[in-house]
């Protein structure tokens, strides 16, 4: 992430905004989940910094939905290439950029957004490097509410997951699941909702945060409850783009990400407990089931270990560092 220089501080405290320049520059940045999902909200939170302290210097215009097809995996290249200045996507889609990209969501490595910010701490360092290498710059991140199963009917146990049609969102969650038994596919949020209509899954590795889930319980009314991961989702935009900015553009791009990040942070403390109120309220059946979790916890063991061989050593000092507490000091 951009880091915040003496610069714009000087310039919010005489204003409160960048003071307007001769030309204003438009972005575009996407996500391909719905404008209530949190990455959603983060987009157009992002959006409204930017334009309030930029003073007219930068528009950025938040697109949700998967705006023209482009879902998360497709969005660094998009981004890289000048189709858009800046897209948030969900790391768990990015593992063809770099194994890194799995980490916020390997299983059981995470079981709260605190988690999630700590591990964040260890990792920013690796995410702007590769990001980097890339032609793409950090500007915030956002967690995800824990993730559960969404199903047509209830998961009693580790058995009912044999056979069972269920999308899964990367690599790892897809190498879990079949090894416990569950037909397992990675797919897309916005590439499922069509293939749960046609009927061909029968459950989703969700945690339906938002407008997300009001999709999902149209079609699947049970839910349990795993901790399976909080990840992440990353926002970046493009370099040359950023770039191209003024210097003080670019603080109020720096400032933006910053505010953006810790608001994102700061509406997970509810944000669960506004999750689960909403399925209640539309009929959704919450239920726990320590067995099937524990099923998927042994599963999830070699997948962890495959994933700290293919990152090396750098792989293995994050996880000691985020399991020692260290980004906590």
């Amino acid at each position: 992430m951009l880091h915040r220089r003496p610069l714009l501080a000087s310039l919010l405290a005489c204003g409160g905004a960048v003071a307007p320049g001769r030309a204003s520059a438009g972005w575009r940045i996407a996500t391909e989940y719905p404008a209530t999902a949190i990455p959603g909200e983060g987009i157009a939170h992002f959006a409204e910094v930017v334009g309030r302290l930029a003073g007219g210097g930068l528009s950025v215009e938040p697109r949700f939905n998967a705006p023209d097809g482009l879902r998360s995996a497709a969005m660094p290249r998009a981004v890289a290439e000048g189709r858009l200045e800046a897209a948030d996507a969900f790391t768990g889609a990015l593992a063809r950029e770099s194994p890194l990209f799995e980490l916020s969501a390997l299983p059981f490595l995470t079981a709260s957004a605190a988690d999630t910010a700590r591990l964040l701490r260890v990792a920013r360092p690796a995410y702007e490097r590769v990001l980097g290498a890339g032609g793409l710059v950090l500007l915030y991140a956002t967690p995800w509410p824990a993730t559960g199963l969404w199903s047509r009917q209830a998961l009693p146990g580790p058995e009912a997951l044999r056979g069972l049609r269920i999308r899964t969102y990367d690599a790892a969650s897809t190498a879990v699941l079949r090894g416990a038994g569950a037909d397992a596919v990675q797919i897309s949020f916005a590439d499922a909702l069509p293939r749960l209509r046609a009927g061909e899954l029968d459950a989703v590795l969700s945690s339906g945060d938002g407008g997300a889930g009001a999709r999902l319980w149209e079609i699947l009314p049970h839910f349990t409850v795993l901790d399976y991961a909080s990840p992440l989702s990353l926002a970046f935009c493009q370099a040359t783009a950023l770039a191209a900015l003024p210097a003080p553009v670019r603080e109020a791009v720096a400032e933006a990400g910053r505010l953006t990040e810790a608001r994102q942070f700061e509406a997970m403390a509810t944000r669960g407990v506004e999750n689960t109120a909403r399925m209640q309220a539309n009929g959704v059946a919450i239920a726990g089931t320590p067995g099937l979790r524990a099923a998927l916890a042994q599963a999830a063991t070699p997948v962890i270990a495959d994933w700290s061989k293919r990152m090396g050593p750098e792989g293995e000092a994050i996880l000691a560092a985020y399991r020692r507490g260290e980004a906590a000091k």
